[in-house]
């Protein structure tokens, strides 16, 4: 009889665990199944799919009927996510900045970009290049540009070339003109050699400025 007991018994632990494994297993796939639904709302939810898609893009911004800047990019995606627009150039950008007579007074290209529409925001990074009318070149990896306070600021690592010389430092802030830039922690300039030519004699007149040669030095700079 305890034999029989005892058999009977393990027969029911045994019926018990196949049953508590079927449910476990249930829950299991119950689980993974809905993690897996998470993932499918989180990835097909509107906020995450750009509501305009755009290739080659081009247009104009103007103020009082003058073109102030034009913009270029490859690919244009906007998102409406939770009541804050905003515009993506997942393949880079390029803005330029226009005066009253439409000459072409500063401009900025980058790798990616982003636009915040109602914070007036700008964000591009990697391989950013801004330049002036006189030529200077800012690069970086990161910049801003605050359309409403009309400046441009970053906190990362800048390199300026200039005609003379190359300064480097950490953080910068300009109007959005760059005319009038700082670096916030300067870390050196270095002086390029100018070598004169035989055309520097010359009476400076527009032809002569186009054949004048400036040879300058190669230098490389590490963040």
């Amino acid at each position: 009889m305890k034999l029989q007991k005892f058999g009977f018994n393990t027969i029911k632990i045994l019926h018990f665990l196949r049953i508590a494994a079927l449910f476990t297993g249930a829950a299991f796939l119950l689980f993974a199944c809905e993690n897996n639904i998470e993932q499918i709302k989180a990835f097909s939810s509107p906020e995450n799919l750009p509501t305009v898609e755009a290739t080659n893009y081009a247009t104009m911004f103007t103020d009082s009927g003058e073109v102030r800047f034009s913009l270029k990019a490859p690919k244009l995606l906007r998102f409406e996510g939770e009541g804050k627009p905003y515009v993506e150039f997942p393949e880079g950008i390029e803005l330029v900045k226009f005066d009253e007579h439409q000459n072409i007074i500063s401009s900025i290209t980058a790798d990616y970009a982003k636009q915040f529409e109602r914070d007036e925001k700008w964000e591009a990074k990697n391989n950013v290049v801004a330049t002036n009318a006189q030529g200077d070149t800012l690069k970086t990896e990161h910049l801003i540009w605050e359309e409403k306070e009309e400046r441009i600021h970053t906190e990362e690592f800048v390199r300026i070339i200039r005609e003379d010389q190359i300064i480097t430092g950490i953080g910068f802030q300009s109007d959005q003109s760059l005319q009038n830039w700082r670096i916030k922690n300067p870390k050196g300039t270095i002086y390029i050699n100018v070598e004169p030519s035989a055309t520097d004699s010359l009476p400076p007149t527009p032809e002569n400025n186009v054949q004048q040669n400036v040879n300058r030095r190669e230098l490389e700079f590490e963040n």
